[in-house]
């Protein structure tokens, strides 16, 4: 696998972001009970949880580790179910014109002062982010506010084609069956600014032979 590949983080409850997300994703496909998709472990996805490792016999603990994460992988999707609708919790709006006008590369210069910080789940701070608390983070210094999960921010902004691209734009990507679970900011020429589990922040290329077949699309939030 890549170096660049995702980790598996360790959730429990109380755990929130865009891995809580993909956890009831892949809970709900596999046939379990979840109601909610708020990237929030809560009740609801703990209890869900539990019922998995009983019946994948894996010591019940409620706590997702690499053994259940692993598990949750290799289980086959219950036939005809599909995610539904997932309605976005987040009051952010977008601009009537569908993007902000701004400065886009100051976006860039803002995100390139934080290569080298650490990966942290759920991170949203300079002591360590999450992909999209890296997103969030950087458009906030720059004035513009947007949602703080991956899944809402790929329906935040105006959709853009690969050659359409311009630095400043996000990009996303889907690494499981759970739809968009990853994103980053583009810089130019091919590359994209991210937080990868496993290196933290840093700059790759779309065409990385992890990234590339898992690229979904981009989203224009600042036009300037």
């Amino acid at each position: 696998m890549s170096p660049t590949a995702l980790a598996s983080p360790t959730l429990s409850k109380n755990s929130r972001g865009d891995d809580v997300l993909t956890l009831q994703k892949k809970l709900y496909l596999v046939g379990y009970d979840i109601t909610e998709f708020d990237g929030v472990y809560g009740d609801e996805t703990a209890k869900a949880v539990s019922a998995f490792q009983r019946d994948h016999k894996i010591s019940v603990t409620g706590i997702v580790t690499n053994v259940t994460w692993r598990a949750l992988r290799k289980a086959k999707e219950k036939k005809g179910r599909h995610l539904p609708a997932i309605k976005s919790k987040t009051t952010v709006k977008p601009a009537p014109t569908e993007y902000v006008i701004g400065d886009a590369n100051a976006i860039v210069s803002t995100a390139r002062q934080f290569l080298g910080v650490p990966y942290v789940f759920g991170g949203t701070t300079p002591k360590g982010f999450d992909c999209s608390g890296l997103v969030q983070y950087v458009f906030k210094l720059n004035g513009v506010s947007i949602p703080r999960l991956a899944d809402d921010q790929y329906r935040f902004g105006k959709a853009v084609s690969r050659h359409q691209m311009k630095a400043g734009d996000l990009v996303f990507f889907k690494t499981d069956a759970s739809g968009v679970s990853h994103c980053g900011i583009y810089v130019g020429e091919g590359n994209f600014l991210h937080a990868s589990s496993s290196r933290g922040v840093r700059i790759d290329s779309l065409d990385n032979e992890y990234w590339k077949p898992k690229y979904v699309g981009a989203r224009k939030v600042i036009h300037g």
